[in-house]
């Protein structure tokens, strides 16, 4: 494959929604599948991201991680006329701001109940039930949001959809 852009990290990872993101957009892209437990073994990576960890992206010697930051990337630099691609500054604000309110607001809850049910890291029942209440008021607001709309932004599936649906 002849790729300008390498994506380092493997699917069961946060590298998941930037692989994705590649896909819709119809990026040609090489992926480079260094595993989370394995990133200190990856000099490639080491060189682009100083925090040694994935997802992490080449794009022809331009760097970037943080997978939010890395999709928000791909959508502005190669989504000219998809329909992933926020159309207003205002959709493009929305984008941002669910970006970030998946990864501040949901993400630490939803892989502890994860890691619980996979007997990884299990939760007393105590702890269970605080991390299923603390959930309930973000989730609430995502639900009443979507209570009469398909999508967060519109009538079709934006890199919004994409960013909240990956955690």
């Amino acid at each position: 494959m002849d790729a300008s852009l390498k994506i380092f990290g493997i699917p069961t990872s946060r590298a998941l929604r930037c692989l994705w993101m590649a896909r819709e957009l119809g990026i040609p892209f090489e992926n480079d599948p260094v595993h989370f437990q394995k990133t200190h073994e990856s000099d490639a990576l080491k060189a682009i991201n100083p925090n040694v960890r994935i997802p992490a992206i080449d794009d022809n010697g331009f760097h970037l991680y943080e997978s939010m930051a890395i999709n928000l990337y791909l959508a502005k630099k190669y989504g000219a006329g998809s329909p992933l691609v926020p159309m207003s500054l205002e959709d493009e604000a929305r984008t941002t701001q669910w970006s970030f309110w998946v990864m501040t607001e949901i993400e630490k809850l939803a892989l502890a109940m994860m890691f619980d049910a996979l007997k990884m890291r299990p939760l007393s029942e105590e702890a269970r039930a605080a991390t299923q209440a603390e959930l309930e008021r973000p989730l609430g607001a995502l639900e009443q949001h979507l209570q009469d709309r398909d999508y967060l932004l519109g009538d079709h599936f934006t890199v919004a959809d994409l960013n909240v649906a990956s955690v």
